[in-house]
């Protein structure tokens, strides 16, 4: 069984994305990995030469941005196109996978090799929101997508990339694998998060109004959000201890819910049932 990886990146430093976090949480089951890098401002490729492993292989395009939110997909199916392997597991420059669950992959991919109706294997999100301790579980933010396909032409990307589908319309075969994908791309500074925002639409991926081409980013009262008690990856580590809101909005955690077996335990859980909140 061969495993490849395979994810797109463009201004990674700019936009603050954690892709050599991201690429090297999975490296170890992958036996290569593809990286399609956009036309970038920032160094985003001299970055991602600094990963030494001999499984990366770094390819180059120019992104169209008149496709708009499809401008993802397509690149992402560029990527796909390159893998060699018999699974494929995508990870955007912002998601990351637990060390943990690496061995748990991996059986997975080795035991449904010859299952011809597994098309895909399924992770839970924790989409972390302005602290690395809170996450979203409301309306507009899905809690589960494929992240692994079987790379035989019959599956794509589409959209803006958030999920795959098989090229022949029939519904995705998918294996659940109980993991979660660890989302960082709502962690960011507030100016920052801004002008992540400010770019999204003028790609097209977004919609802002006025109240919303502010210099900052408005998170607002985190305390509306669930807590987060369990472990992050370790590749995560430096930044995570880095982000000053997110260890402020960890006091305030430890005070209130002090008492609580899963912080106690560190168990890597999340609540499931949806909390009614205003989208931003």
């Amino acid at each position: 069984m061969k495993i490849s990886g395979f994810t797109i990146a463009r201004n990674v430093i700019k936009y603050n994305y954690p892709v050599i976090e991201s690429i090297n949480s999975i490296l170890p089951i992958c036996d290569e990995f593809i990286v399609n890098i956009g036309d970038s401002s920032d160094g985003t490729e001299a970055l991602l030469k600094e990963l030494k492993s001999p499984k990366i292989r770094i390819i180059r395009n120019r992104w169209d941005m008149s496709l708009k939110s499809e401008t993802l997909s397509q690149q992402t199916n560029l990527a796909l196109k390159e893998c060699k392997g018999d699974w494929a597991f995508y990870l955007q420059s912002d998601e990351v996978v637990h060390e943990k669950d690496l061995s748990r992959l991996f059986s997975l991919m080795k035991n449904n090799l010859n299952n011809q109706n597994a098309d895909a294997l399924r992770f839970y999100w924790l989409h972390f929101y302005g602290s690395f301790y809170r996450y979203r579980i409301d309306s507009g933010w899905y809690q589960k997508q494929d992240r692994i396909i079987r790379n035989n032409n019959t599956v794509e990307s589409y959209g803006d990339a958030y999920g795959f589908r098989r090229t022949d319309k029939r519904p995705l075969g998918r294996v659940n694998t109980g993991c979660f994908i660890y989302h960082y791309g709502w962690v960011q500074p507030r100016d920052l998060m801004m002008q992540r925002r400010i770019n999204a639409e003028e790609i097209g991926f977004v919609s802002l109004d006025d109240k919303k081409t502010k210099k900052e980013y408005e998170y607002g009262d985190l305390g509306r959000f669930p807590p987060y008690f369990g472990s992050h990856p370790k590749a995560m580590a430096e930044i995570i201890i880095k982000h000053s809101m997110s260890v402020e909005d960890l006091k305030r955690i430890d005070k209130e819910f002090w008492w609580h077996p899963a912080k106690i335990l560190r168990l890597r859980y999340k609540t499931f049932n949806r909390v009614k909140q205003r989208i931003d």
